[in-house]
């Protein structure tokens, strides 16, 4: 009898850890154990594996006169899912005789279905980038995951399909090609993540003013909330708000695949089409306002990300924000600040990323009626829903009324789109050239003295916070970007004041 090595790996978090599998076989009655603190899927492995070598021609490690024991390493870390099935699987016929071959710097990813098919896994990526940070030279991964881990460069990538189809590249009957390296193509904004088409701008029937502040809101990544009667399309805003980014850059498109392939079950995706696809545009995520505290912010049960994580780059759109239980309203001010959120548990601290643009949307009162019927003690009540270390992150405050009805009758055709200045395609446009004036005219001070000392009379007059000025600055910095102005005026100044004022 022998003892044999392979090599896996497994998420924790955002992080991906290299797990050693070791499979040792000895003489004595039937036993099987798998050691190393194992969850219930891994403890299930015994049965997946077993049936899976049947099916693939060997003898079932259940079916022999032997005690088998399986370790993964290291022994103190948690070992969680499914992703250790296939290198086990291999580990064991390497252990048996069964195959042969040099498992160094290989690495073997997948869960096996009873029949020896290779099924999908999460977090592939990350998996994949650390194992090539490790020196792992190949990586043996289900075929539907291979397009996203040849996203990773230098290490070469083998899509298998099944348990028999890799003992068959292994022995050289049959060789798999290596994946060909996935290339980044971005298109811009023309579908969301849920793969349906965004709103455009164009069709949205006046609403200039809430338009204009989303634009700036969308140049310069500020937070931003629109209130006003039911109605008055502060959702169908929104909905066109994602649009109007430019596409993710490499990095990023890298950053946000990883993050949703981590915590997208691939197996509730009936279409395997699309099961982890590339994300190239910025992430829209709108969670009902009934959504618990931990759907939002994260960490029910393991410390897991929330919605304002699966939204990092992108923007997180909370509609009827009031609504929300005030313990999550609240809970988003460490994110909003400084962009992660980080989640405390018993035994372990995890921080996530939460770099994401709020978009908030609420009425201006409890009734949201046309006529109100809510008393003043009621729409106080209403507004101390936001608290002020709150409001003070919301960089822009717009208001969403009512418009007149003859303008439902304008510009409905899509050639009058296609003319319109403040179409999607035409505003995604001004905010790239403002966003890269920023990053190749920016260099030095932006203010003139004159304008400096303006700005500090209004910001005593509105007694704004350290914060609060800090923000104004900045959007005045954004509308600035946006007119191509290296120096920032004193109507950029007032512009972004205005935004500062709910009235």
């Amino acid at each position: 009898m022998s003892f044999s090595k392979t090599y896996t790996s497994q998420i924790h978090g955002l992080r991906a850890e290299i797990i050693t599998i070791e499979v040792d076989l000895s003489n004595g009655l039937h036993a099987f154990s798998i050691v190393g603190l194992g969850d219930r899927a891994v403890e299930e492995a015994k049965d997946r594996m077993s049936a899976a070598i049947k099916n693939s021609g060997f003898t079932s490690p259940k079916q022999r006169n032997q005690k088998v024991v399986i370790s993964l390493a290291p022994a103190d870390t948690k070992k969680e899912g499914t992703s250790f099935d296939l290198a086990m699987a291999v580990c064991y016929l390497l252990a048996s005789g069964d195959i042969k071959f040099d498992a160094d710097k290989k690495i073997f990813i997948g869960e096996l279905s009873l029949e020896g098919n290779i099924k999908t896994v999460r977090g592939i990526l990350a998996m994949i980038r650390y194992a090539k940070e490790k020196g792992f030279e190949s990586v043996f991964v289900p075929r539907k995951n291979a397009e996203e881990a040849a996203l990773i460069t230098e290490i070469k990538i083998y899509p298998v399909d099944s348990l028999r189809n890799l003992i068959d590249h292994i022995s050289g009957k049959k060789c798999i090609n290596p994946q060909p390296h996935t290339k980044i193509i971005t298109i811009g904004n023309k579908k969301n993540n849920n793969q349906n088409e965004f709103l455009d701008f164009g069709m949205i029937h006046g609403q200039e003013a809430a338009k204009r502040a989303l634009e700036i809101a969308a140049a310069g990544r500020h937070n931003i909330a629109m209130y006003g009667p039911p109605g008055t399309g502060k959702t169908m805003l929104a909905k066109a708000f994602t649009g109007i980014l430019p596409p993710l850059s490499d990095e990023e498109v890298l950053e946000v695949t990883e993050i949703h392939s981590i915590f997208t079950d691939p197996q509730k995706n009936t279409n395997s089409a699309e099961n982890y696809r590339i994300i190239t545009s910025a992430p829209f995520r709108a969670p009902h306002h009934t959504s618990p505290y931990s759907a939002i912010i994260g960490g029910s049960g393991n410390p897991k990300p929330g919605e304002i994580t699966l939204a990092h780059r992108g923007v997180i759109f909370l509609d009827e924000f009031t609504e929300f239980d005030r313990r999550t309203i609240d809970s988003l001010r460490q994110p909003m600040e400084d962009k992660k959120i980080t989640i405390t548990r018993t035994k372990e601290s995890v921080t996530y990323p939460a770099d994401c643009i709020y978009v908030l949307a609420m009425n201006p009162c409890g009734c949201g009626g046309k006529k109100c019927i809510c008393t003043e003690k009621e729409i106080n009540r209403y507004h101390k829903k936001i608290s002020g270390p709150i409001g003070d992150r919301i960089d822009i405050w717009i208001s969403v009324s009512k418009i007149e009805y003859e303008k439902f009758s304008e510009n409905t055709t899509s050639d009058s789109i296609n003319i319109n200045k403040n179409d999607s395609v035409t505003i995604t446009e001004r905010i790239k050239k403002a966003r890269i004036f920023r990053k190749t005219k920016i260099k030095k001070s932006t203010i003139s003295n004159e304008t400096l000392s303006f700005f500090n009379q209004l910001a005593k007059k509105f007694d704004l916070s350290g914060r609060a000025y800090i923000r104004t600055m900045d959007v005045s910095r954004t509308i600035a970007d946006l007119e191509q102005s290296e120096q920032i005026q004193k109507q950029h100044i007032m512009e972004a004041l205005n935004y500062r004022q709910k009235n």
